[in-house]
């Protein structure tokens, strides 16, 4: 298996793949998109973040020629910190969960992203992500979005405090 930047061709693999993945979500999760905002599909949010050249990571998980699984990372703030990479969405061919294809795919997204933001964070399962050193921070939120989803990874000693700001691409009401 290669993780690997997008290209051109991955796209409508990647759409495919991300709303394949999503609809196996039950929708009270509290991952992904639909906690966030339920009238935008995560293969939305990637063609506007990539249409608004929004996209700091856009990483396949290539095998046998394939792509099997995608990870989204963008620009974000908490609170009055910027320079944190907001991961998500993580979608992995149903066919193939329990392979390694999102552990690998994170893997590499927190090691480029140590490379240039303070921090990773995510709105997502603390079951899966805790795995990769996610955990929630008290004051650290999204809007009405339960706080054990809301999760972060700092780089550095700081606890990170206050609202995480998406790109408007996710479709939040969010004080930008």
């Amino acid at each position: 298996m290669l993780i690997r930047n997008e290209i051109d061709s991955d796209i409508p693999a990647i759409r495919a793949i991300v709303t394949e993945a999503m609809l196996m979500l039950p929708q009270t999760s509290g991952t992904e998109a639909n906690i966030t905002n339920p009238d935008i599909t995560d293969a939305d949010i990637v063609d506007r973040l990539r249409a608004e050249d929004a996209l700091i990571l856009s990483l396949v998980a290539e095998d046998g020629g394939d792509v099997v699984g995608y990870l989204a990372a963008s620009m974000a703030r908490i609170g009055v910190e910027c320079d944190w990479g907001l991961i998500g969405p993580l979608a992995v061919l149903p066919s193939r969960h329990g392979e390694g294809i999102g552990s690998a795919l994170m893997a590499e997204a927190v090691l480029r992203l140590r490379a240039t933001c303070k921090g990773a964070a995510l709105v997502g399962d603390p079951r899966y992500y805790g795995r990769f050193g996610f955990s929630a921070f008290s004051g650290l939120g999204v809007g009405d979005c339960p706080p054990e989803f809301v999760q972060a990874l700092p780089f550095d000693a700081v606890d990170p405090q206050g609202e995480l700001i998406h790109h408007p691409a996710f479709g939040l009401k969010q004080q930008g």
